[in-house]
């Protein structure tokens, strides 16, 4: 018999009839799901207070920055009186307050009270006459702590000011 190259078959691997999956090979245990959710819930729970910690240190920074850029006013505004307003008693006011409005406290914002505190020198030169210490302090409550923050500076009779005017 004479092959005719047209009439040769194509061979194909026979087909293997599966059998469907038992339902229990396939399915989750129950101490399987029970795991998965708890180890979800500690992930959900870290997340969770790692956002809250993130937004109140964040919150915690901006009071601290708030009190800084307050102490540098006051610290500037001493920088530009003369000695003798700086050495008349009551000319710098002693006490002030300074409101803060963020957008995460009340309608009336964060207080901050401060206090300026002018004395001699804390040296015993013979020029200690010619300068006074400064300390400027101020305070605020913050998620009900009691928050302070100070800077001092001396100044002298023959100082900065002197020049500016």
């Amino acid at each position: 018999m004479i092959r005719n190259e047209t009439s040769i078959a194509m061979k194909t691997a026979p087909t293997q009839r599966r059998c469907p999956p038992r339902w229990g090979s396939v399915a989750f245990t129950l101490i399987e799901v029970l795991v998965a959710v708890a180890i979800s819930g500690i992930v959900f729970v870290g997340l969770y207070s790692g956002i809250s910690s993130g937004f109140a240190i964040v919150e915690l920074a901006r009071e601290n920055l708030r009190a800084g850029q307050i102490l540098q006013e006051k610290m500037e505004t001493i920088r530009l009186y003369t000695w003798s307003q700086i050495t008349t008693a009551g000319f710098v006011p002693t006490n002030f307050t300074d409101v803060f409005f963020t957008s995460t406290q009340s309608a009336s914002g964060l207080t901050y009270t401060g206090r300026v505190t002018i004395a001699s020198a804390p040296i015993s030169e013979s020029y200690s006459n010619d300068m006074k210490s400064v300390t400027v302090q101020v305070t605020w409550t913050s998620a009900g702590v009691l928050r302070s923050r100070d800077m001092q500076t001396l100044v002298s009779r023959y100082g900065l000011q002197n020049y500016i005017y």
